[in-house]
């Protein structure tokens, strides 16, 4: 029942404009399934769906690139070694900063240029850390809310 809830949760965010739980319930209930808040605010961490603003300033639920392809069949070791592997997350101004273990931060760059984060304009790594110069200020503080919310959730099936 849990992954058809959270099935039926990733198709609504990423067909409808779902941007308060209430909205995200509330669809579900139209669809035959009722859920308490509690849950429905726990399904969202483990799915880690983060709010964006789109260019109108409305704010919506999303899955975040890394957390689709983490999702995808096959794809889930990506996630598994960034939570293993990073040790933070932060930005300033359109830089953002991962800080890694002790050798880890080329392996985690590679992994990330693979997963192709939107509007990254490219990456240097050192031993343990990782520039990523991204195209806005907006877009570095949405990469680094994605990634915390990745490294920080349980899980993200």
């Amino acid at each position: 029942m849990k992954s058809k809830r959270q099935q039926m949760i990733l198709d609504l965010v990423q067909n409808r404009m779902i941007d308060t739980q209430e909205n995200l319930r509330s669809a579900l209930e139209d669809m035959g399934l009722n859920v308490t808040q509690a849950t429905l605010s726990r399904d969202i961490k483990e799915l880690s769906l983060i709010k964006v603003t789109d260019e109108q300033g409305n704010s919506r639920y999303c899955v975040p690139r890394l957390s689709r392809e983490g999702l995808a069949e096959g794809s889930r070791d990506t996630l598994d070694f960034l939570k293993t592997a990073v040790v933070s997350v932060d930005f300033a101004v359109n830089t953002v900063v991962v800080k890694c273990h002790a050798g880890m931060a080329q392996a985690v760059c590679a992994k990330l240029d693979n997963t192709d984060i939107e509007n990254s304009l490219g990456t240097i790594a050192g031993d343990d850390t990782i520039f990523m110069l991204m195209r806005t200020e907006k877009d570095a503080d949405r990469l680094v809310r994605e990634l915390n919310t990745i490294l920080y959730s349980r899980d993200v099936r």
